[in-house]
């Protein structure tokens, strides 16, 4: 039954990703969760799509909160070029040639401890559920691309 119901979780949160409007950032409200780790596997995953020492980034939103200075951290430190998002000039001044958009989404399924990260790079996005345990983020399923 357990089985059941996280699945139906995961199917909704997967779900609730199709229906998102142009809403990008953390919305994580418990600042207990450790979001390094999961700033970490982003950065993994967007590794084997695009290679880091050929690739430029181009934030889309600012990044404040943990998981987006985490993000920006290791993105650098893997090689990535990147452009962090400046809204002063990004009305006066159109991103260099070249750069691939880079926005993300870090939401929780209502009151439950199932997470999931959207990664949107370009056209494109990359998607994975987390489970909330001790006080860190676990994969609790694939990363699942749509082109």
């Amino acid at each position: 039954m357990r089985k059941i119901i996280s699945r139906a979780l995961l199917l909704a949160l997967c779900l609730g990703g199709c229906a998102t409007t142009s809403q990008y950032g953390n919305f994580v409200q418990s600042a207990a969760l450790d979001q390094q780790k999961l700033a970490a596997d982003a950065v993994q995953q967007l590794a084997t799509l695009y290679a880091p020492a050929r690739t430029r980034l181009d934030l889309q939103q600012p990044t404040p909160d943990p998981f987006g200075q985490a993000l920006v951290k290791s993105l650098r430190d893997k090689g990535y070029a990147l452009l962090e998002f400046a809204p002063a000039s990004a009305a006066s001044q159109p991103s260099a040639p070249g750069g691939l958009p880079l926005r993300y989404v870090l939401d929780q399924a209502g009151d439950s401890n199932l997470y999931r990260l959207a990664l949107m790079v370009g056209n494109q996005s990359i998607t994975r559920p987390y489970l909330a345990q001790n006080g860190t983020f676990a994969p609790a399923g694939y990363w699942v691309r749509k082109e």
